[in-house]
């Protein structure tokens, strides 16, 4: 027993493996209840069984077993791993379990099975019952035959794959053991009830008994379609329906369902395919050929044995299709013609589609063979071609049987007939479209008026099925001419027809007829056995040619024949239907006269022929009044015309009577039902006058009437003769100009373009100019409709004049055929236009057939091709050459080219590449001469030529692939991607040949509509693509993928991953979801099919046309994103793209439609992920010498999601007048689509490097001017270029800027200097030094002047990487050998030098003798020219005086070029434009120098600081002192607020301290500002960059420097640290900082707190304090969704680094995230959660719970638990919708987490969790407890930092240190910051000294509060004017300045007025500091400045003034000395003011 106790406490998972049978019993018994028990299917405790399962179904002990399989099956039906245990579990029950004597443990076993198929795992348990069956136990046999039995009858054949379960049949009838042969007999009656017939092939040779107790079970079988009744996982919405469907008990809709859950099985498919060509007898090829007919007979007989096999392999049967040929068409014994028939029917039945590349060779020589009388040879002859047409389309033996069917033997003709009749049975209406029913139609009816009643009846026979399979719709128009007889008979042949597809085909042709055609069912009809049922919905059938019908004539049963008539005409131009119409029978004089007399006045008949024209002119008048009076029924047209033509008829002279005469022809016409013959009568006459003067408009009105009335295309014709047949030139140019215009109103449809291109061609030689020309622009018009074939016709005109027709094209070329406006309404409602439409595609190909082909069959003889065979290279070359000039003399060819392709195809093999290529370029020709036609060669010729793109040589493959695209223009793609050819190709592993073939699909597949259903077969090699060895092929299979799948669907895809490696499965599957994102949507049908969507119609029709537009153009546009949308958004644009009446149709409506929408579209983090993608090296980063194909392609593939389609189409054209139209389109899109356009910025910018490459200069005239418009926008939208953006476009815009051209370089050059508003001028220089290194001299010298004048507008700080280095490689190019190239470097010298001084030598290094003295020349005569005199410059540089914005440095050009871009300058300045008004800065006062200078602004950046100031204070002689600037002056160029910013900015990061400081200082001063605080907006993330980085170079460089002044350095951190509090006070500026850069921020001020070098500082402690507290303020004012995120990564990246950084660091970020969890009740609101909960999925990724546990401090698990708590608490339930952004949650700990918080929270609501936070939360805040003193002083302290009400607290502070003298305020100060601190002492002092009115100005010696002012009334003191300066030392001129600054607000200027406050820029610009620093303090004198500054401002009565001299005693000097000075001063003052105004 003790055993028993010890087993009793195990866990179960431990018991189920335990040795002790009871124990695994009872552990099995408890796994059943926790299985039941566990709800979740990813709980991990079902991992924890992964490896048992296998043991619970094997278990050794019966007993056990049986719980265990119970246990087992709970398991597979529950667990979401249980998948993974399939196969081990399968074959586990099968082994251990089928043979178990209980017939309990069978029944589970094979639950389990079927569990394991619902749960997907199928085709694995499959494999292991299948193992089962050849298992040595007969029992076991049994039960997997039964499981296969249930299995197939709950999921059906659709789930259970049968071919593997036939093939094992047979062996299982064979077996001994009589239970295995009745279950076998089961199985098969199963397997008989899915798939029926099928299954009577692979069982045919079993035991006869067999197969005869078989028939018998088979027969009882009931004939319902079965149903499945158990469903996969994946199938629940199926089941739903179904379960649906049996209470509603539907039969009708469940029938089709039906029909669609069981897949028709044909036997084909299951049957093994038997090699046969090997099996041939050796001497076969001999003896066919021998003498002797026995001997061919016994050859034959051998075929004819093998090819009874059902199924055969395929391989290359061309040689024996090739003899099989020859016996039927040349021998002379029909017995054999006979035999070789059948065998060629076996062959074609058990090759199916693959016989498909022999079918063409073999047609005509059979329908030849029909000669032949004897009947068993006839029908050998016919089940031969039937067995052939099943292997190809109709389509491809078309042109051979047309070629037959006028053939003058009738048995032939007869035989053709009945043998098309067949094959139309076998179409669909889909397949059987207009472009083929016509050709046939035509030929047929000449069968059916042929003498011979044989031939006549096979052609009604044909005509009645071609009606029967089409629809009368589709057949009438072509049986117009046909009288009712023989209509009638077509008709009964038709009722008789039985279609091939069944049912369903005859019974929607029935619905077709009987029923008047709706909109719904003519969706839906016809649709029938069409396997491309989803194509029918968009594109349905038969309705292609179905015109609306006008007036309710739908076709009633009655009456079939002529409401078909009516309506089929009108869409047609052709001479249709309504002939009684259309012509009449002439009537003669008399009846005429009757019939006018009757509706005309009598006085108007009489004076018809008056000799004088008066009363002729009222004839006239009366005439048109009755007719316009007339209805339509009962104008007698005809007879009215007459009346008209009546002498003097068309001979009239005068034109007034005319005029109206033509005019009444144009009622006429309109009014009546004119006919024909009326229009015969009178166009003769209206040719005649179309050249008239002055009724010529009139005749064209009438002759445009009578078109509209009779169709353009008979009346073109008839005008079109007449005019050349007479010899009036005027006539006829204007004819053809009529026409012209005529088919841009009419539209192009059937009009017969061959007609039309002889008279053309006879005008094209008149003498006559003008005829001519209108013949040249009758031709453009007809290019419009027709396209380049157009071309061909005239190619052997002269020279001179083809170059005119090829201008008119060139015109004419991109621009869309007008929408037909007239000929519409006439004949057919709203529908013509459909028809129209349809035409439009076929002019193009018809245009093509009516070309005059050459037959080159003849030329191509044996010795040619024998040849083409030779041994000899050199020979095989002469043959090539030979068929290169037979094609191109013959230019078009017809499509018999004997045995041209055999020989061609053996040449793609050769082993001399140069034959090889040379033979692709004949296949290039080949597929130009033939057209179309070429696609009966796709099989034989086109293949062979894609086995070339596995070439080893690239310019092989790249003339192959020229080759495939060739062909593929002429064929379409449909003919390539039939049959099992392409995926046979794909299946090599040639990775060449696979990345080509790959590429190519990947090009083609996204254009077309719809594909054959064999590219499935493709996708098992695409995946092995996927997993190819080279990393090229499997880069685009990727590619590739997308587009397969929007043809196959994602379901289609994934289920062929089934039968893949379960590792290679995942990674596919992965794929697979990554593509079904990019999948792109099918291109929408062309507008014609919008038309045929089911409802679509009616509801269009009264669609204004702009919500048309609006429709499909949002439509197109929204598909990319959204796969799932665009399919029934796509649907829905389509039924919207009907028009009604009041929309004119368009024929290519799609195209315009489409550019309504944006041009670009934006995708949410798009841009970001791209970059990740190049940063992962997911695509190739954009970086090349020159632009390789697989760039454009990508950059192609990331556009399609975000640019419009067509615009993408334009943008990658091969022509580039596309991309010009695309510029203009995106220049007119700029500024409506800012948002698009930067969503896009790194796409376009790539577009436009790869336009850089272009040769043609317009295009790149057009970029550049799209760059400047461009980057002026960014810059107004205050837009940084990304990293990424600028190295993938900067270094190629620079290889511009050495273009030849003058002007693209000047265009360059501005667009350089605009970029420098977006990108840091520092980043630009080092691009730009890049350039210098290129080998064009020219771009040498370029970017060295550019880098010239980036030095002057920004100092030296833009050097990179440090000035030292920048000059010596500038310097290099002094020694250069171009001469342009010296002179910019020696120049771009002196500008640095002029900015720099002196120590421009000691940075350039050693330079050799000769290029020093260059140098030294070129300074000395740089000097010659004053700088220091700005007026001059000032003068000498007109151009500069305008406000240019800072980086446009305009030096260097001259006036005239400067216009344009100074007025785009202004242009987009707009606001900051103060141009001429501003005033210049103080520190730059050189007043006499102002009063000389009438008004203009001194822009001279050189210029030294040198200010004069001794004549203002005279007492003292101070000696100039020579100072140079820190860095160039900002004042000396007015420059717009953003760029100041952007330069103040870049300074704070400067690795100069004192520059750094006074950049800090002068944000600070712009902070502090309410007014003016709103200018940093924009500017946060780029000031925070700069100062981490500025503390990163504190922390790496300044700290370690032992030279450096300590004391410094704490004055650079309290600069820092004050401008950033400031900047953290204001809330709406702090939310501007983004997460990366408060990570960084963070991670900056953290590691300052912990640097222990600073806490050794004298200051240092007061330096952490103040962190301290930005760090809160950063915590509170920024975006708190920013922040915690960035605290979150900073964590995880602290855990992470551990090693590196102190466990101290990861403890403040965790207080800090305690701090926010604090914060949390009040902001979380405001937290966008989905993003905080991502960055926690994150964290919990890298850290798992695991790893933190193993972590020393148990903190980090502590503060997530904490903060998710919080988040639970606050947020409740909800929060787990927030989990949006995590891709796979089910693998994220964090949703499982928060189910366990849910939950705990809901048994106890929420205590502890607060408890909690706070106890986490409290310890940051300890030190604040502390420091808490009585609340009255916060409460003053809190106001004083106010801005509001500083002043009040800085009194009531005063009187409580009055009060309470021993008040301690120093705890509240030391936590401050030192401005703060000096702030309070100086308002205290302040305060006492006003109040106990002392009137002294105490000198200020002690650092601390380094500046002491007293307030003084403005009158009565003022500062000295002399300083007593003992020591002699120079005094910095900024010391007078500063008091300069002071008497100027004394002297009336106060900046606090309005109008004369200095603009921002003046504020924020940089003031010259001496470099000499004063022994006081220069920094806290600057700040004081500052602070003084500001109060003057806030407070005008407090006037403090404050002196500052060098640590020397100032004193005061008597009043009036100093007043004298000051009126002096003022009255200067006074007049540069009014001069300035």
């Amino acid at each position: 027993m003790g055993d028993d106790n010890e087993w009793m406490k195990l866990p179960i998972d431990q018991k189920c493996e335990h040795k002790l049978w009871k124990a695994r019993l009872n552990g099995y018994e408890e796994a059943l209840k926790l299985f039941q028990k566990i709800d979740d299917e990813k709980s991990p405790e079902w991992s924890k069984y992964l490896g048992l399962i296998k043991k619970f179904v094997t278990d050794s002990n019966a007993v056990a077993q049986l719980k265990g399989l119970e246990a087992a099956l709970a398991y597979v039906e529950n667990a979401h791993v249980a998948g993974k245990t399939t196969g081990e579990v399968a074959s586990g029950v099968v082994n251990k379990v089928f043979n178990q004597p209980k017939a309990r443990a069978k029944e589970l076993g094979l639950d389990i099975c079927l569990m394991y198929i619902e749960i997907e795992k199928g085709e694995a348990v499959q494999e292991e019952l299948l193992k089962g069956l050849d298992n040595k136990n007969p029992k076991i046999i049994v039960a997997c035959i039964e499981t296969l039995r249930k299995a197939l009858s709950e999921f059906g054949s659709k789930i259970i794959s049968l071919k593997p379960i036939i093939k094992v049949l047979p062996k299982l009838f064979e077996s001994r053991e009589k239970a295995v042969r009745d279950e076998a007999k089961l199985l098969a009656v199963e397997i008989y009830r899915w798939i029926r017939d099928a299954l009577r092939p692979p069982l045919q040779n079993i035991n006869s008994v067999q197969l005869k107790e078989l028939e018998e079970e088979w027969v009882k079988v009931s004939s319902a379609p079965p149903k499945q009744t158990r469903f996969l996982r994946s199938q629940q919405e199926l089941k739903a329906k179904f379960e649906q469907q049996a209470v509603e008990g539907d039969g009708d809709g469940g029938g089709d369902d039906e029909e669609e859950a069981v897949p028709q099985v044909d036997a084909y498919e299951l049957l093994e395919a038997v090699e046969i060509l090997s099996k041939l007898p050796k001497d076969f090829y001999e003896k066919i050929e021998a003498k002797k007919w026995q001997e061919r007979k016994e050859a034959l007989e051998a075929v004819e044995l093998l090819v009874k096999n059902p199924k055969l392999e395929s391989g290359d049967y061309a040689d024996l299709v090739k003899a099989l040929k020859k016996v039927v068409g040349k021998d002379t014994n029909v017995m054999l013609v006979a035999l070789a028939a059948k065998c060629l029917a076996g062959l074609a039945t058990g090759l199916r589609k693959k016989f498909g590349q022999y079918a063409g060779h073999v047609v005509p020589t059979i329908l030849e063979k029909f000669k032949e009388k004897k009947p068993q040879v006839v029908q050998a002859l016919q089940e031969a071609i039937d067995a052939i047409f099943l292997t190809t389309t109709l389509q491809n033996v078309s042109e051979d049987v047309l070629a037959v069917m006028d053939n003058k033997n009738p048995t032939i003709k007869q035989q053709t007939s009945l043998f098309i009749a067949r094959s139309f049975r076998h179409c669909t209406p889909s397949t059987l479209p207009k472009s083929l029913l016509k050709p046939f139609c035509a030929a047929l009816l000449k069968h059916i008026n042929d003498s011979a009643p044989e031939v006549r009846d096979a052609g009604f026979e044909a005509l009645g099925t071609a009606l029967k399979v089409a629809g009368e719709k589709a057949v009438n128009p072509f049986l117009a001419d046909v009288d009712k007889l023989k209509l009638d008979r077509i008709k009964e042949c038709a009722e008789k027809v039985e279609l091939v597809y069944g049912k369903k085909t005859g019974g929607a042709a029935e619905k077709k007829e009987g029923k008047p055609l709706t909109g719904k069912t003519s969706a839906l009809s016809g649709t029938g056995g069409d396997k491309e049922t989803k194509d029918a919905a968009i594109k349905p059938g038969p309705l292609k040619k179905a015109p609306v019908v006008k007036s309710g004539g739908l076709p009633k049963k009655g009456k079939p024949a002529a409401a078909a008539g009516t309506g089929g005409a009108g869409a047609k131009g052709k001479k249709g239907p309504e002939t009684k119409e259309i012509f009449e029978s002439e009537l003669s004089v008399e009846i005429c006269e009757e019939k006018a007399a009757a509706v005309l006045p009598a006085s108007c008949i009489q004076q018809l022929d008056s000799g004088n024209w008066k009363e002729r002119l009222a004839c006239m008048e009366e005439f048109q009044k009755a007719v316009e009076l007339m209805e339509r029924s009962e104008m007698p047209c005809q007879a009215l015309v007459r009346m008209l033509a009546k002498k003097p008829g068309w001979k009239e002279t005068n034109f007034q009577v005319m005029q109206m005469k033509l005019h009444i022809v144009a009622l006429i016409a309109q009014k009546g039902n004119f006919s024909k013959t009326s229009a015969q009568v009178v166009l003769d006459g209206l040719v005649d006058k179309v050249g008239d003067v002055k009724c010529g408009s009139n005749a064209k009105e009438a002759m445009t009437a009578i078109a509209e009335a009779c169709q353009l295309p008979w009346t073109a014709e008839q005008v079109v003769a007449m005019a050349f047949s007479q010899k009036n030139p005027k006539n006829q140019s204007e004819t053809l100009n009529w026409l012209s215009n005529a088919i841009k109103e009419f539209g192009f449809s059937g009009l017969n373009v061959k007609a039309f291109i002889s008279n053309v061609k006879t005008a094209l030689a008149a003498t006559n100019p003008a005829v001519r020309t209108s013949a040249i622009t009758l031709l453009g018009v007809m290019y419009l409709y027709v396209g380049p074939p157009l071309r061909m016709f005239f190619e052997d005109e002269k020279p001179a004049l083809l170059s005119q027709i090829d201008a008119e094209f060139e015109k004419m070329q991109g621009q869309m055929a007008p929408a037909p406006t007239r000929g519409i309404s006439v004949h057919s409602g709203g529908g013509g236009d459909d028809g129209e439409e349809e035409e439009q595609e076929e002019i193009g190909k018809d245009v093509v057939d009516l070309l005059p082909r050459t037959d080159i069959g003849d030329k191509i003889t044996a010795d040619l091709v024998s040849k083409i065979g030779d041994k000899n290279w050199k020979i095989r070359k002469e043959g090539l050459d030979e068929v290169t000039s037979i094609i191109n003399d013959a230019k078009f060819i017809e499509p018999n080219i004997g045995e041209l392709p055999a020989a061609l195809k053996s040449r793609l093999n050769d082993s001399n590449k140069i034959l090889v290529q040379q033979t692709l370029s004949i296949l290039q020709q080949l597929a130009t001469a033939m057209g179309p036609n070429i696609k009966q060669h796709v099989k034989s010729l086109g293949m062979p030529v894609i086995t070339v793109l596995g070439d080893s040589k690239n310019n092989v493959r790249a003339a192959a692939l020229a080759t495939v695209n060739s062909w593929a223009e002429q064929t379409g793609m449909k003919e390539w991607l039939e049959g099992e050819d392409l995926s046979e190709e794909l299946k090599k592993e040639n990775p060449f040949l696979r990345q080509e073939l790959l590429g190519w699909l990947a090009e083609k597949l996204p254009t077309l509509r719809s594909v054959p259903s064999d590219l499935l077969l493709c996708v098992p090699h695409l995946y092995s693509c996927l997993e190819d060895r080279n990393g090229d092929v499997r880069k685009k299979a990727q590619d590739a993928l997308p587009f397969f799948m929007m043809h196959l669907g994602f379901e289609k895809m994934a289920k062929a991953t089934s039968k893949l490696k379960p590792t290679s499965k995942d990674q596919v599957l992965a794929m697979l979801e990554k593509a079904k994102v990019n999948m792109p949507a099918k291109p929408a049908p062309p507008a014609k099919a919008s038309s045929r969507v089911a409802g679509g119609a009616a509801l269009a029709k009264f669609q204004p046309a702009s919500a048309l537009a609006e429709n499909s153009g949002s439509n197109t546009m929204e598909s990319k994103p959204d796969p799932k949308k665009a399919k029934t958004g796509g649907a829905a644009s389509k039924a919207k793209g009907v028009q009604g009446k009041k929309v004119l149709s368009k024929p290519h409506l799609k195209e315009d439609d489409d550019k309504s929408g944006p041009i670009f579209i934006i995708i949410p983090n798009g841009k970001e992920q791209r970059m990740k993608d190049e940063k992962g090296l997911k695509v190739l980063k954009w970086n090349f010498a020159t632009p390789r194909d697989e760039y454009t392609e990508q950059l192609k593939t990331q556009m399609s999601s975000c640019v419009a389609k067509w615009l993408q189409d334009e943008m990658f054209h091969a022509d580039f007048q596309h991309h010009n139209k695309a510029l203009a389109v995106m220049i007119e899109h700029l500024e409506s689509e800012k948002d698009g356009v930067i969503n896009c910025l790194d796409l376009i910018l790539k577009w436009l490097t790869l336009r850089f490459f272009d040769t043609n200069t317009s295009v790149l005239m057009k970029t550049l001017e799209y760059l400047k418009l461009l980057f002026s926008l960014l810059s107004q939208e205050e837009y940084h270029l990304t990293e990424n953006e600028a190295s993938s476009f900067i270094p190629y815009l620079i290889l511009k800027v050495g273009e030849p051209k003058d002007v693209i370089r000047k265009d360059v050059r501005a667009i350089l200097n605009r970029m420098c508003l977006i990108y840091p001028a520092s980043k630009m220089f080092t691009f730009i030094m890049e350039g210098t290194k290129s080998k064009n001299s020219k771009q040498r010298a370029e970017c060295l002047e550019e880098l010239g004048c980036l030095v002057e507008s920004y100092g030296m700080n833009v050097c990179q990487p440090t000035p030292g280095k920048a000059l010596k490689e500038m310097a290099t190019h002094i020694g250069d050998r171009d001469n342009t190239v010296r002179n910019a470097a020696l120049n771009t010298i002196v500008t640095v030098y002029n900015v720099h001084g002196d120590q421009v030598f000691k940075l350039i290094g050693n330079l050799s003798e000769k290029d020093m003295s260059m140098l030294e020349e070129r300074i000395k005569r740089s000097a010659k020219r004053p700088s220091a005199a700005p007026v001059r410059q000032a003068e000498e540089k007109p151009q500069r005086t305008q406000n240019i914005s800072t980086t446009t440095s305009m030096l260097r050009k001259g006036p005239a070029e400067d216009m344009s871009s100074k007025l785009n300058q202004n242009r987009n300045m707009g606001s900051h434009s103060e141009t001429t008004h501003t005033v210049p800065r103080e520190f730059q006062l050189d007043l006499d120098e102002i009063e000389n200078d009438n008004g203009t602004v001194r822009c001279e950046m050189p210029a030294l600081v040198q200010h004069k100031l001794d004549d203002i204070f005279e007492p003292v002689l101070i000696p100039e002192p020579k100072i140079r600037a820190v860095s160039p002056h900002f004042d000396d160029m007015r420059s717009n607020t953003a760029s100041t910013i952007n330069f103040v900015i870049s300074q704070v990061a400067s690795g100069d301290i004192n520059t750094s400081i006074q950049a800090l200082a002068q944000i600070d001063e712009v902070l502090r500002q309410e007014d003016k605080a709103e200018a940093m907006s924009g500017h946060i993330d780029q000031f925070l960059i700069a100062t981490f980085m500025q503390l990163r170079l504190i922390y790496n460089t300044h700290m370690a420097d032992e030279k450096l002044d300590k004391d410094e350095i704490v004055k650079l951190y309290s600069c820092i640290i004050g401008s950033m509090i400031s900047l953290f006070q204001i809330e709406s500026l702090a939310q501007e900082a983004s997460t990366g850069v408060l990570k960084d921020l963070m991670h900056g001020l953290i590691t300052l707190m912990l640097d222990s070098r600073v806490e050794d500082l004298e200051e240092g402690e007061q330096v952490i304090r103040s962190v301290n507290l930005l760090v809160v303020k950063v915590l509170e004012k920024s975006d708190q969704t920013n922040i915690l995120s960035a605290l979150l990564v900073l964590l995880q990246d602290s855990l992470l680094a551990t090693a590196s950084q102190s466990p101290k660091f990861s403890e403040l970020v965790m207080k800090c995230l305690w701090r926010m969890v604090r914060l949390l009740p009040e902001t979380i609101n405001s937290i966008n959660l989905d993003r905080i909960l991502l960055d926690i999925h994150i964290f919990m990724k890298v850290f798992p719970k695991e790893k933190l546990k193993q972590s020393k401090s148990e903190l980090p698990i502590r503060t997530l638990k904490t903060l998710l708590h919080t988040l639970c608490r606050l947020k409740g339930p909800k929060i787990l919708d927030h989990l949006t952004m995590i891709d796979n949650k089910n693998e994220s700990e964090l949703e499982a987490h928060l189910c366990r918080v849910m939950k705990h929270s809901m048994d106890q609501t929420g205590s502890k969790a607060d408890k909690d936070t706070e106890k986490g939360a409290s310890r940051i805040e300890e030190k604040a407890a502390k420091a808490k003193v009585n609340d009255i002083l916060a409460e003053i302290f809190k106001k004083i930092g106010s801005k509001e009400n500083t002043k009040e607290g800085l009194a009531e502070l005063y009187e409580y240190k009055k009060k309470y003298s021993d008040a301690d305020i120093e705890p509240f100060l030391k936590n401050s910051s030192q401005f703060f601190q000096s702030y309070v002492e100086r308002g205290l002092r302040l305060i006492e000294t006003e109040r106990e009115g002392k009137g002294r100005i105490t000198a200020s010696t002690g650092i601390s509060p380094p500046m002491e002012g007293t307030c003084v009334p403005a009158s009565t003191y003022t500062v000295s004017s002399s300083i007593g300066n003992t020591n002699g030392e120079e005094v910095g001129p900024s010391v007078y300045l500063e008091r300069l600054k002071i008497l100027r607000q004394r002297c009336g200027l106060d900046n606090a007025k309005q109008e004369d406050r200095p603009p921002l820029t003046s504020l924020l610009s940089k003031p010259a500091l001496p470099t000499v620093a004063s022994s006081t303090d220069m920094l806290h004198s600057k700040l004081s400045q500052l602070r003084e500054s500001r109060e003057q401002y806030q407070h005008l009565d407090l006037d403090s003034n404050q002196t500052h001299s060098s640590g020397i005693g100032t004193s005061l000097a008597s009043h009036s000395s100093a007043a004298a000075n000051i009126d002096d001063l003022k009255k200067r003052l006074e007049r540069i003011k009014s001069s300035r105004k």
